[in-house]
């Protein structure tokens, strides 16, 4: 079948199974056109939270499904591809962070949502990189924090909040090889184009950017924007798809990540995202097969940060 074609028959088995799909921006186009419902992090677990449908199909890496499953228990919940991991969430192991907060008495616990649930369970508020500047905040200003995976993010919310957050030494291996000289070189040659980052990105590469801000955020800036001609783009560029429908005429322009040992490449795509295609969509919906669930014990326990941060996010 072609892509169309699939995605209709997509479309129609999720009408007649009471399914809904749910897909991250980072997603393959044609998944994203495939899908119910596009969105961040936040977004998605959000929907999940109000869906009324039987089964969540969730487009997007593990852990977001995981989240899925454990807002939804009474769900079944699938992913297109159960090996679609994050190097972000592998970089934090639940052992190595009960270690770190054995290490820290007395400290609150403030992981990323890109963590198994397992690290979840060991965590006080869950974040995003929508709504982690707010709930920070929400706390008082001497309380001693630990902050997790993300480094590059946990940097920019000390910067942003004055505060001095323990950070753990994690990373997304997309945001954190973003080129620095490109990125210069792009301002040189395109003067005056915004450049869109995410908070993600290297320290280096946030200085250079005049938009600092999650997905959804820096969609949000291009949809206020229409009339700007061009953008510099310094995050995972599946979101341009959804970018370039909302502002059809304007060039989007994503920014290569470094040469890593004299192999260099135009674009810097998340391969955990694209390991979900059309056709193992099509079969994970027709079979219900790679069914994701979390252990009752740690659901239990991991659910408690997330809804705090679904609360705080209000």
């Amino acid at each position: 079948m072609s892509d169309k074609e699939l995605i209709q028959a997509i479309r129609e088995m999720a009408k007649q199974k009471d399914a809904v799909i749910m897909a991250h921006y980072y997603q393959r186009p044609e998944i994203q056109e495939a899908a119910d419902f596009i969105g961040d992090s936040l977004a998605l677990a959000q929907q999940a939270r109000k869906t009324d449908a039987k089964i969540i199909v969730m487009c997007g890496v593990h852990f977001m499904a995981e989240t899925a499953a454990i807002l939804c228990p009474d769900k079944k919940v699938l992913i297109p591809d159960p090996t679609a991991g994050c190097s972000l969430a592998d970089s934090c192991k639940a052992e190595d962070l009960r270690l770190w907060k054995e290490q820290h008495p007395g400290y609150k616990v403030v992981s990323y949502v890109n963590t198994t649930a397992a690290v979840k369970a060991l965590t006080d508020v869950v974040v995003t990189s929508s709504n982690a500047l707010r709930i920070v905040n929400q706390f008082p200003k001497d309380t001693k924090i630990l902050f997790g995976p993300d480094r590059n993010l946990g940097a920019y919310i000390n910067a942003q909040t004055g505060r001095d957050m323990e950070l753990w030494n994690g990373g997304c291996h997309v945001h954190s090889r973003f080129s620095v000289e490109a990125l210069i070189a792009l301002k040189k040659e395109y003067p005056g184009v915004p450049v869109l980052a995410h908070p993600e990105c290297k320290q280096m590469v946030l200085q250079l950017s005049d938009v600092i801000g999650s997905t959804q955020a820096l969609l949000n800036y291009v949809k206020a924007h229409t009339d700007t001609q061009k953008f510099i783009i310094a995050t995972e560029p599946g979101v341009i798809h959804e970018m370039q429908k909302a502002c059809p005429k304007a060039a989007f322009i994503p920014v290569p990540p470094e040469v890593t040992e004299g192999v260099g490449c135009s674009c810097n795509e998340c391969e955990y995202m694209r390991q979900n295609t059309l056709q193992k969509l099509y079969n994970c919906l027709l079979n219900e097969t790679d069914v994701v669930t979390v252990a009752p014990e740690v659901a239990e326990k991991a659910l408690i940060p997330i809804e705090r941060m679904l609360e705080m996010s209000k």
